[in-house]
């Protein structure tokens, strides 16, 4: 029988060529979501429309993504109550539960607090890994990588509202919940696509969780605005890049140690910064975008090469 060393989504250059991949485009999400706010009048604290917004991009991604499987013949299985109920289960966390702690947080809490506080989610990860999975110990190495990591992500969002150390359970503990729930629902994922195609788990999960934070969005007030040619190309690119995504970062859980591939989440706010500075025309050349992309490569570096516990 093949080890898991030898299938094509294990192989170290294609995880890496992968996750950059999709960090590059949850990162081009960050000034993509604040163009769609501003093309559809979506204020910074209507975090009610923000979900009516969100809702919509995950929905369709995960209506591109069922196409797809239909059109690809993906294998379902069989489908049982079970595998349904975990499908559930899981879009509800991961996309539904994961985002309205995430937008009440920012809602509450700096932009800044709250982009190097989600990133939280890594050390989550690790960790959680750690107790579930006997090939994925957490060493020396992979604590130090995860925390070099976590200074790169400190950096590149470093300005003088970090010297204000107040904390509020509404703002920043939910955005560190946000980042639990999503830490957890990840690794629930992994253990489902075991049993399923991880593009049919990814798709259902999307779309089930997109309605449900389109209906609480709607429920608590929210607005879709008025949609013209360039918002509605808008969100179809973000819906194209989420259902890509997240159904190659779901391939990666599937067939990869969870510290391997989620260390690379530390990209996401670099590259999110860096796409920010072209397409929103801030300044790009700044040293801390520099040094921090240096510290994220470094840990990463640091966890993926960290020596493999034998079986």
């Amino acid at each position: 029988m093949p080890s898991q060393s030898t299938h094509f989504f294990s192989r170290p250059m294609v995880v890496y060529a992968i996750a950059i991949l999709c960090t590059v485009l949850w990162g081009s999400a960050y000034p993509a979501i604040k163009t769609g706010y501003a093309l559809l009048n979506i204020e910074a604290h209507d975090v009610a429309s923000q979900m009516v917004f969100a809702g919509q991009r995950f929905l369709l991604a995960g209506i591109f993504l069922i196409i797809l499987s239909v059109l690809f013949r993906r294998h379902t299985g069989t489908i049982t109550k079970t595998k349904v109920r975990q499908i559930v289960v899981l879009g509800l966390t991961q996309t539904s539960l994961q985002y309205i702690f995430f937008y009440l947080g920012v809602a509450f809490a700096t932009g800044v607090k709250a982009s190097i506080l989600n990133a939280t989610g890594t050390f989550f990860s690790v960790l959680l890994a750690h107790f579930i999975y006997h090939n994925d110990r957490l060493t020396q190495r992979k604590a130090i990588g995860c925390t070099v990591g976590f200074l790169g992500v400190f950096i590149v969002n470093f300005n003088q509202s970090l010297l204000d150390f107040q904390f509020s359970v509404l703002g920043e503990g939910s955005v560190i919940f946000a980042a639990f729930i999503l830490a957890a629902a990840s690794i629930y994922g992994k253990k489902i696509s075991q049993g399923i195609d991880a593009m049919v788990m990814t798709a259902w999960q999307l779309a089930i969780g997109g309605l449900a934070l389109l209906c609480v969005g709607y429920l608590f007030g929210g607005h879709s605005g008025d949609f013209d040619f360039a918002s509605l190309s808008l969100l179809i690119y973000l819906a194209c890049l989420s259902s890509a995504a997240f159904a190659l970062w779901s391939v990666l859980l599937k067939h990869n140690p969870v510290s391997m591939v989620t260390i690379f989440n530390f990209l996401i706010p670099v590259f999110g910064s860096s796409l920010s500075s072209i397409f929103l025309g801030e300044t790009i050349l700044e040293w801390k975008n520099m040094v921090a992309l240096i510290l994220v490569c470094s840990g990463i570096y640091l966890v993926t090469k960290s020596k493999k516990p034998s079986s």
